[in-house]
């Protein structure tokens, strides 16, 4: 990717005149089978820009209860889109058809309620550990929201990862919905950026927002040209990563501190909830081992991610001092 930035040859993104950026936009439109793209600096920013184009303000958003969009997103939602919204999914971790159709505000014009204009669904749902929207669950959301006049819009942060995960292509997965984002960088491994991709006119209408938010960038090809890398070379190692989430996943089970009802790995990441300690001590017990976690904000929970810089040996090595923890906590945490 260092050389590809190199060697890239650029022009001013802000008129479209950068000849690699322009092909990262036409090859991610094209794996896609979408009419367009928008190369954005990154997720949040491309989820802010569809939310900005999808919801009129003070309408109604469906989405999971703990989906990046309402989570992580340093209230996005309120500050730029001017929305509310409705959160389901609470047991599962995942939109489900069955409960759509109630949360969905009544038609007609009663002054006293908002239009529920968008769904919002989280390709892979990363609080259900990673797990893989099925693309007949996709396609049934699709179909409610658009019965009821209502748009959808898939955050594919890791769309990549269900892709190769399920078999699935990304073309059958972006084919039902309104929208979509993916993410150039996380296990696709480019140090920048977001891909937005739809129809023409709504890429032409997330450009002028894009810019509005800041994003209009000019030499942007030497970005691009690791995005151009990413599609072509990144996408089937990606399996490699699902591969080590299961040995990480190996060193969980069992364990008598570790709640049973987890969400074991489909791709890339392994996620669980402690009893008896903190998660905070387990990681801190990790780091003094040379590994590093994440300890979710309600310290009950463990974030474990894979990816291209995390070897195999590594994996195995962090695995194994997992285990230690996990089965000897109050120890391995005092020592």
């Amino acid at each position: 990717m260092r050389r590809a930035m190199y060697e890239a040859e650029v022009g001013d993104d802000v008129f479209e005149e950068d000849p690699t950026l322009n092909r990262l936009e036409e090859k991610a439109a094209e794996i896609c089978g979408r009419e367009a793209s928008l190369f954005v600096p990154s997720g949040t920013m491309a989820n802010q820009i569809c939310l900005r184009l999808h919801a009129p303000r003070g309408s109604e958003v469906i989405m999971q209860e703990e989906a990046h969009i309402y989570v992580h997103e340093a209230g996005g939602l309120a500050t730029l889109a001017q929305v509310q919204t409705c959160l389901l999914g609470k047991e599962s971790g995942m939109l489900q058809p069955v409960e759509l159709p109630k949360a969905f505000r009544p038609p007609g014009d009663d002054v006293h309620l908002p239009v529920t204009s968008l769904v919002c669904l989280e390709q892979t749902a990363m609080m259900a550990g990673g797990a893989v929207y099925p693309l007949e669950t996709v396609e049934a959301i699709c179909r409610i929201a658009h019965e009821r006049g209502a748009k959808v819009h898939m955050d594919g942060a890791r769309l990549f990862n269900a892709v190769v995960a399920s078999g699935i292509s990304a073309k059958e997965f972006a084919r039902p919905v309104d929208s979509l984002m993916f993410c150039l960088s996380k296990g696709l491994c480019c140090p920048v950026g977001s891909m937005v991709v739809g129809d023409r006119d709504f890429i032409r209408q997330a450009r002028k927002v894009r810019k509005l938010y800041g994003g209009g960038m000019r030499q942007a090809g030497v970005l691009a040209a690791c995005g151009l890398v990413a599609l072509e070379e990144m996408i089937e190692r990606l399996a490699e990563d699902h591969e080590k989430a299961r040995i990480l996943a190996a060193a969980v089970e069992g364990s008598p501190i570790v709640d049973s009802d987890w969400s074991r790995p489909q791709t890339n990441m392994v996620i669980f909830r402690l009893r008896e300690v903190s998660a905070s001590s387990i990681v801190a017990g990790l780091e003094d081992r040379g590994v590093l976690a994440l300890a979710m904000e309600d310290d009950e929970r463990i974030r474990l991610v894979t990816h291209k810089d995390v070897s195999f040996e590594g994996t195995r090595y962090a695995a194994a001092a997992l285990a230690g923890l996990l089965n000897s906590p109050r120890q391995g945490v005092l020592n």
